[in-house]
C-alpha cells in the first residue's frame, strides 16, 4: 500500500512521523511519501536567527497540559531544550491606558470577584451586569451559538468588548460574534450546563495553585519552534520527504489515486492525507459539494511584526509580559508580546524584543501594506501608552495570508456533513489540519497522528 501526505507543515510532518512509526513497529508493508510545495517544512513554524536573538515568525509556544506536542518533543530527542514561559502581569490596552487583567480572570470570566470589582477596566455598570451571573438561570438551548452572544448573555458587552473578546480574538484572529461556541470553547457551555452560572463554575474548575507558586503555561524551544521541525524531519526517511513538489490535481482512479504535479509527472497511490488549507485543498478535489463545503471555511489574514531595540530604548513603567487590546480602541495592532520578558531565552542580556501583532475583521489590508509601513504604524500605536526611543535595531514582518481558519457557527455540523461527502466520493483520502479540529500545536499534531492511524487501519486489519 501507498500513502501519500499533501502539505509539510506541522500536522503533515506529525502524520508522516507517526505513520513511519507504525509501519516500522508492525513491520508493515507500506510506503509513504510526503509532498510540500515550498522549498522549507513547517508550515507557519519559522524561526528567524538575528544575531543572539530567537525570533518566531508564527507560533511561539505550545500549551503545556495538551500532552501531545510535549510528547513529540520528546521523542525526536528535545525534551532538554523545553523551556517555560515567565509568568508576570499581562494587560487590556483600553481607552489609552494599560488596565492590569483582574486576578483570577481564566479567559476573561471572573473567578475571584475582589480584583473585579476593583479594576479600571470595567464601569460600574458593566461590573453590576456581569455580577447577574450569579444569578441568571442557565439557557435553555443545546444548539451551537456564537461565543459573543454566549458571553453577552451571561456577562454583558463591556465585559465581552473590554477583556473576553481581546483575549479570545488573539486566538483565532477573528470576530467572536460569528466564532461558534461548540468548535472553538465547548467547555464554556458545559460549565453552564453543570453549575449554571460561569463565575461560579469556573471558580470550581480552577486548578490550585502549587505551593502558591505559579508556574507557565506554556513551553517551547531554546532554539526556536524551528528546531522541532528540523528534528522531525532528521527522523523521516530522507528519501520520502519531496520539498518543491506542488499538487496540482487528485483523480480517482478505479482503487487509485492519481496525483498530478505542477511539473506534469503523475503518480499513484492508495491513500491520501491532505493537510493544507481547505482554499488550496478545495483546488485539489474536483467535486463541488467538496469544494463548498471547503471554500465556505472562512480564513483572516495577520502579520506578526517582531522588533529588536537595545533595552534603553525603551521607557516602560508597567512589570508583565504583553497586552491585548479592546475590540473598541481605535488601535491598528491587536496584542503587543514584550518577549524578552516573557520568554529570557530570545533575547540577549541589554537587549529587548517586541513582538507586534496587526490584522483583524475588517482591518487586514494593513497586512499588505510595505514592512516600513507597518512598523511605522505599530511605533505610532505603542507610542502612546509607552515610550520607544527611536527606530529599532533590527525587524522582521512576516505576512500569513488566509492562514487563520475561522470556526464559524455550525462549524461542526459543516464538517460531518464534508466528512460523509468525502467518503462517498474519495474513501481513502483523509483531511486533517487547522482548519477542522484545533489551530494549536498540539491540536495539529494529534490530528495528524490520528491521520496516520486512520490510513493504517484497514491493512492493519488484514495483517492481524
Amino acid at each position: 500500500m501507498r500513502v501519500a501526505i499533501i502539505g509539510g507543515g506541522i500536522t503533515g510532518l506529525s502524520a508522516a512521523y507517526y505513520l513511519q512509526k507504525e509501519i516500522l513497529a508492525n513491520q508493515l508493508d507500506v510506503e509513504y511519501q510526503l509532498f510540500e510545495g515550498s522549498p522549507h517544512l513547517g508550515g507557519k513554524i519559522q524561526t528567524h536567527y538575528y544575531k543572539d536573538f530567537v525570533i518566531e515568525k508564527g507560533p511561539d509556544s505550545f500549551l503545556a497540559r495538551k500532552t501531545s506536542a510535549y510528547k513529540l518533543v520528546k521523542e525526536v530527542g528535545l525534551e532538554e531544550e523545553l523551556v517555560t514561559n515567565r509568568t508576570g502581569q499581562a494587560y487590556v490596552l483600553s481607552k489609552e491606558e494599560l488596565h492590569p487583567i483582574p486576578m483570577g480572570a481564566v479567559m476573561g470570566i471572573p473567578t475571584k470577584l475582589g480584583p473585579f470589582l476593583t479594576t479600571n477596566l470595567f464601569s460600574p455598570a458593566a461590573k453590576v451586569r456581569a455580577s447577574a451571573d450569579l444569578i441568571l438561570p442557565k439557557s435553555k438551548a443545546d444548539g451551537d451559538q456564537s461565543l459573543g452572544r454566549f458571553f453577552r448573555r451571561r456577562l454583558g458587552s463591556e465585559v465581552v468588548d473590554n477583556l473576553i473578546d481581546p483575549l479570545l480574538s488573539g486566538i483565532y484572529a477573528g470576530d467572536i460574534d460569528r466564532l461558534s461556541l461548540q468548535s472553538t470553547f465547548p467547555q464554556f457551555q458545559e460549565v453552564e450546563k453543570s453549575h449554571r452560572s460561569l463565575i461560579l463554575g469556573m471558580k470550581g474548575t480552577r486548578p490550585p495553585t502549587a505551593q502558591g507558586k505559579q508556574t507557565g503555561g506554556f513551553l517551547t524551544l531554546r532554539r526556536g519552534l524551528q528546531s522541532l521541525v528540523d528534528a522531525i524531519e532528521n527522523h523521516l526517511d530522507e528519501d520520502a520527504v519531496q520539498k518543491d513538489c506542488t499538487l496540482q490535481k487528485i483523480t480517482r482512479k478505479s482503487d487509485q489515486y492519481e496525483l498530478e504535479f505542477q511539473d506534469g509527472s503523475k503518480r499513484y497511490f492508495d491513500k491520501i492525507i491532505i493537510t493544507t488549507p481547505p482554499h488550496i485543498t478545495a483546488s485539489l478535489l474536483g467535486d463541488e459539494e467538496i469544494q463548498d463545503h471547503l471554500r465556505s471555511i472562512p480564513s483572516t489574514s495577520v502579520a506578526t511584526v517582531a522588533m529588536a531595540f537595545d533595552e534603553s530604548q525603551l521607557t516602560m513603567d508597567f512589570d508583565g509580559t504583553g497586552f491585548v487590546v479592546s475590540k473598541k480602541g481605535d488601535y491598528t495592532i491587536t496584542a503587543c508580546t514584550w518577549t524578552h520578558r516573557k520568554w529570557e531565552h530570545s533575547t540577549p542580556e541589554g537587549k529587548a524584543l517586541l513582538r507586534c501583532y496587526v490584522g483583524k475583521p475588517g482591518g487586514e489590508e494593513i497586512v499588505n501594506k510595505p514592512d516600513e509601513y507597518i512598523v511605522d504604524v505599530v511605533l505610532k500605536d505603542l507610542n502612546r501608552v509607552m515610550s520607544v526611543h527611536g527606530q529599532p535595531e533590527h525587524f522582521k514582518v512576516t505576512r500569513w495570508h488566509q492562514a487563520m481558519p475561522q470556526y464559524e457557527i455550525h462549524h461542526k455540523k459543516h464538517l460531518e456533513s464534508l466528512r460523509e461527502r468525502l467518503e462517498n466520493v474519495f474513501p481513502g483520502v483523509i483531511l486533517s489540519g487547522a482548519a477542522f479540529e484545533g489551530v494549536g500545536l498540539p491540536d495539529c499534531i494529534t490530528q495528524g497522528e490520528e491521520a496516520a492511524h486512520k490510513s493504517l487501519t484497514t491493512i492493519k486489519n488484514l495483517q492481524t
